[in-house]
C-alpha cells in the first residue's frame, strides 16, 4: 500500500498523541534525504523517523538508531539552531493530504517564545521536508527546488509555502452525498479509478476496500450501477471514513499465506485482502517500520551502490567486447596449421613447380588427397615455403599470445560477476566500502581521497544458527568469503558453495560434533539463498569439509579450489536459522 492519505490521517492522530507538548532534544540527519528527531517527555525517549527518499518516503516512531555523518549537512544545523530544546505544540495532517505539519515552539535569538513549522510531504519523488516560520516562508528544505526542476512551485529559502492545489479533487472526508453522486458517480470510468480521481489522497488499495465493503466490483463502470449501489457506495466511504477519524486503529500487515512476504498494510481492516494472513501491529508506527524499514535499507544501499553498479555494467561491457573479438582472433589463427603444411609440402614437392607459378598441385602426405597451394609469382617455391612458415609463425605466437589474454580477460569478468553478486548481498554502508576497495585493489577504479587516514571500514559476515545449535557464517562479499572460509573455518567444519554460479562462501561450525542429515540441507539452502540463483526453484551447491578447500595464489580474493566434494539441489531457503544476535 503506498503511503495514503488514510495512513496519513491515522499516523498524523497518533503522532500528535504520542508527541504533543514534548520537547526536541537531538537532531540528526544519517543520510542526505533522512531525519531522525530525539524526542523526550512523559518519562520516555522517542525516535521520530522522516524520510524525503523520492522511492520510498517514510514517517514514523522507530527504535533503530542511525549512525551519523562526522560532519552534520547544513539543513540539519539549521534545524538545530531553530528546533533543538523547542517544544512541538502541534502535529496535524493538512486537509486530505500526504502532508503532515509539526509545529514547534521554542525561544529565538531574542529570546522571545517562537513558533517553526515543519512540513512532512510524503509524494512519492515529489516528497520533501520542508522547515518555514510561522507564517509560512520558507527559511530551508531538505530538497530545494528551483524553477528549472519545477514551474508549479519553487522550495527556497524566502518563498511562500504552499502546497499545489489538485484539481477536481475533494476532502472524502467531507464529501456530501450530492457531491458524491454528481461528481464521483458520474465520471465516466470504472469505479476504482472514479474514486481515485475524485478524492484527495485516495490511493487504490483504499478505493477497493470501500468497493469491497459495498459489495460493488471495483471494475465495474459507473454508468452500470444503480441507484442501490450507488448508495452503498457512498454509505462505505462514510463509514471508513469515520473510522479513520474516530482514532481507533486496529493496523495490520497483510501476508501471502504461502511465500510470508509482506503484500499490503492499512490502519483499518481491509475486507478485499480477507484471503490474506493478517499480522496485527502495537501501532501505526510499529506496522510502518516493520513493513518498510528492511525495504529502506535495501533502497538505501541500492541508491549507495549505484555508481558501483554503473562501474560494473561498463567494465562488463567492455570486457565481453574484448573478449569478442580476442575469440575471433583466436579464430584466425586456425588458418596456422594450414600454412606449416603448405611449407611442408613445399619443401617437399617445391622443385617440380614451373617458374613464375601461381599455384602448384602435389599429393598431401598428412590426407593422401590431392591439395592446390597458392604461389606468389614473385618468389621461387623454396621463397615460398619460407614465407609460409613465416606467417605460421607469427600466427602460432598470435595464437598463445592471445590464449592468454583470453584467460586474462574470462577472469576478469569472472571478478566482476562476483563483484555484482555481492552487491545484491550488501546490507550495510560497510558492506558496500569492502567492494570498493576491492574494485579499487583489483585495478577497476582509481585512487582517491586521501589514503592512510581513515582505517577501512569492515564488515562482519553474516552469522546464523540452526535449530540444532550449529554456528553458520556467510560471506557478503569476495574478501568476507575468505575469512569465512580461511579464518572462521577449520578442518572438519562443513563448506558450501553453489555449484558453476556466483554465490557466498558458507561454513557450519562442527566443534568437532556430527553434523544432522537436515543441517546439511540447511547449509545448502543458505549457499543456494546467497547466489546468483536466489530465484531459481532449484539449485544444485556443492559440499565438502574445509579442509578440502585450497586458495590458489595470486588469484582473486574468494577464489577457490576443491577436487573432492558432493553435491546436492536444494531450494534457496533461510528456513532452518535464526540470526545470531
Amino acid at each position: 500500500m503506498a503511503f495514503d492519505g488514510a495512513t496519513v490521517r491515522a499516523l498524523s492522530h497518533e503522532l500528535s498523541a504520542r508527541l504533543t507538548d514534548r520537547k526536541i532534544s537531538k537532531i540528526a540527519q544519517p543520510e542526505k534525504d533522512e531525519l531522525i528527531f530525539t524526542i523526550k517527555g512523559g518519562g520516555e525517549t522517542v525516535l521520530l523517523f522522516a524520510s524525503a527518499n523520492a522511492t520510498l518516503p517514510l514517517l514514523y516512531i522507530t527504535e533503530e538508531r542511525k549512525k551519523s555523518p562526522d560532519q552534520a549537512p547544513a539543513f540539519c544545523m539549521v534545524l538545530r539552531k531553530h528546533l533543538q530544546g523547542g517544544r512541538i505544540t502541534e502535529i496535524a495532517q493538512m486537509g486530505a493530504e500526504r502532508v503532515i505539519r509539526m509545529s514547534v515552539e521554542h525561544l529565538d535569538e531574542m529570546g522571545d517564545l517562537s513558533t517553526k513549522h515543519l512540513y512532512f510531504e510524503i509524494m512519492g519523488r515529489h516528497s520533501n521536508i520542508i522547515f518555514t516560520d510561522a507564517d509560512d516562508t520558507v527559511i530551508d528544505a531538505i530538497k530545494r527546488i528551483n524553477s528549472f526542476v519545477s514551474s508549479v512551485r519553487e522550495v527556497l529559502p524566502g518563498r511562500r509555502y504552499f502546497i499545489p492545489a489538485q484539481e477536481g479533487k475533494c476532502d472524502p472526508a467531507s464529501c456530501t452525498e450530492e457531491y458524491f453522486m454528481s461528481n464521483v458517480i458520474e465520471h465516466p470510468a470504472s469505479v476504482s479509478k472514479a474514486l481515485v480521481t475524485a478524492f484527495t489522497g485516495f490511493g487504490t488499495t483504499l478505493a477497493e476496500e470501500i468497493c469491497a465493503r459495498a459489495g460493488v466490483d471495483s471494475a465495474a463502470s459507473t454508468a452500470s450501477l444503480s441507484d442501490e449501489e450507488k448508495r452503498k457506495l457512498y454509505e462505505a466511504l462514510r463509514s471508513y471514513m469515520a473510522a479513520l477519524d474516530s482514532g481507533n486503529y486496529t493496523p495490520v500487515i497483510f501476508r501471502d499465506p504461502e511465500s510470508n512476504a509482506a503484500v499490503e498494510f492499512s490502519p483499518l481492516p481491509l475486507t478485499y485482502l480477507s484471503d490474506m494472513t493478517e499480522e496485527r501491529a502495537e501501532s501505526v508506527s510499529a506496522m510502518l517500520f516493520s513493513y518498510y524499514s528492511s525495504k529502506n535499507k535495501t533502497e538505501n544501499i541500492k541508491q549507495k551502490s549505484e555508481d558501483i553498479r554503473k562501474l560494473l555494467h561498463t567494465l562488463l561491457a567492455r570486457n565481453r567486447k574484448t573478449l569478442a573479438i580476442q575469440e575471433k582472433q583466436l579464430e584466425d589463427t586456425e588458418k596456422a596449421d594450414k600454412f606449416r603444411v603448405y611449407g611442408e609440402l613445399l619443401h617437399t614437392y617445391g622443385h617440380s613447380a614451373p617458374e613464375k607459378a601461381k599455384e602448384i598441385t602435389v599429393d598431401n602426405y598428412y590426407t593422401g588427397e590431392k591439395l592446390t597451394i597458392p604461389l606468389d609469382p614473385r618468389y621461387s617455391a623454396m621463397e615460398n615455403a619460407s614465407r609460409y612458415f613465416a606467417r605460421y609463425d607469427k600466427l602460432k605466437r598470435t595464437r598463445e599470445n592471445v590464449t592468454e589474454r583470453i584467460e586474462m580477460t574470462k577472469a576478469e569478468i569472472d571478478h566482476l560477476m562476483s563483484i555484482e553478486a555481492s552487491l545484491s548481498f550488501a546490507e550495510t554502508s560497510a558492506d558496500l566500502a569492502e567492494i570498493r576497495r576491492e574494485m579499487h585493489e583489483a585495478g577497476f577504479t582509481k585512487k582517491s581521497g586521501n589514503p592512510g587516514k581513515k582505517k577501512p571500514e569492515k564488515a562482519a559476515p553474516l552469522h546464523f544458527i540452526t535449530e540444532d545449535g550449529f554456528h553458520v557464517y556467510v560471506g557478503k562479499n569476495n574478501y568476507q568469503n575468505e575469512e569465512v572460509t580461511f579464518k572462521i573455518g577449520s578442518g572438519k567444519d562443513m563448506w558450501f558453495h553453489v555449484k558453476t554460479l556466483h554465490g557466498s562462501h558458507v561454513i557450519i561450525k562442527t566443534e568437532g560434533k556430527e553434523l544432522p542429515d537436515q543441517d546439511y540441507i540447511i547449509g545448502a539452502q543458505v549457499a543456494a539463498y546467497y547466489s546468483e540463483g536466489r530465484d531459481a526453484d532449484k539449485v544444485e551447491v556443492d559440499y565438502v569439509q574445509r579442509k578440502e578447500v585450497k586458495k590458489t595464489p595470486g588469484t582473486a580474493p574468494g577464489y577457490v579450489i576443491y577436487y573432492t566434494n558432493y553435491s546436492m539441489v536444494v531450494h534457496p531457503s533461510l528456513e532452518g536459522v535464526t540470526k545470531a544476535e
